[in-house]
């Protein structure tokens, strides 16, 4: 069986391959342990969506900021840039659409199975929201390209047993629900999606936000910097593909307070922001 070297793209026979490595529920061969340790142990740029477009079959994506995401990821592969990006698994998708025969749109959940499609990874973590302990689990993606390179993509799960119902629904459906269905989304991705990353080990060395929505990464990384503001904004890059208002999110003290206060007190949370009021 022929593999492919994820560093260099070398073709591997893995009956002969003298270097692999078995992590995160994968074989991975390499050409020389040069490769293999920095495969293992390399500092990576993690890109941060709320939406990527894997593959069609993958509905975690609803138009072009999510077809752009996974341009971007396409890119990196070919390209061989050290990239892991981070997203939310949305087994329900965007919407289904049906046209009846009037002409009225009607929309579905659009289903789609995980395991079909990537790995379970068996870590989690937990993030306070709302109050309750909210336990993540992630799936694995390896998106590799014809040239050889590989970016995994961890798509974020809050269905576990271990939540209620309510929260287990959290990850069901690309911007879905209201704003505090938002904004709990918005949590997960950028606070679960970094201890997530923490707990997998892998070696973070710039966060990359695609859009606003998973700006909470930064609240996490202040509280890990000491309340640095210049060191956590040397640690992040942030990109838009709707540069208008009504593409960004907002929302209120109150909310914000009520879903995150155990994480972020309101009082903190005004001072990371530099608001009063």
């Amino acid at each position: 069986m022929i593999a492919i070297d994820p560093i260099c793209g070398m073709p591997i026979d893995t009956e002969k391959a003298k270097f692999k490595a078995e992590v995160r529920g994968g074989v991975y061969y390499f050409c020389n342990e040069e490769h293999r340790r920095n495969f293992l142990e390399g500092s990576k740029i993690a890109y941060f969506s709320m939406e990527i477009g894997i593959e069609s079959d993958i509905p975690t994506y609803s138009g072009g900021l999510g077809v752009l995401a996974g341009d971007s990821l396409s890119s990196c592969a070919d390209l061989r840039i050290p990239l892991i990006a981070v997203t939310l698994v949305s087994k329900k998708g965007f919407v289904r659409q049906q046209i009846t025969e009037i002409g009225y749109q009607k929309e579905h959940p659009d289903d789609w199975d995980p395991s079909m499609f990537m790995r379970p990874l068996p870590d989690t973590v937990t993030v306070r929201i709302d109050g309750r302990d909210v336990k993540i689990k992630s799936w694995l993606h390896d998106h590799k390209s014809p040239a050889g390179g590989l970016v995994p993509v961890l798509l974020l799960d809050t269905d576990l047993g271990e939540n209620s119902s309510e929260d287990r629904d959290i990850t069901s459906y690309l911007y879905g629900g209201d704003e505090r269905y938002r904004l709990k989304q918005e949590i997960v991705l950028g606070i679960g999606g970094m201890r997530m990353l923490e707990a997998l080990n892998f070696k973070i060395r710039k966060y990359h936000m695609n859009e606003g929505h998973s700006s909470f990464l930064t609240l996490e990384l202040m509280k890990k910097n000491g309340m640095d503001a210049d060191r956590t904004r040397d640690l992040c890059i942030f990109t838009t593909h709707a540069p208008v208002e009504a593409a960004f999110d907002k929302f209120s003290y109150d909310d914000a307070h009520a879903i995150l206060g155990a994480e972020f007190p309101q009082e903190e949370l005004k001072g990371m922001l530099g608001r009063t009021g």
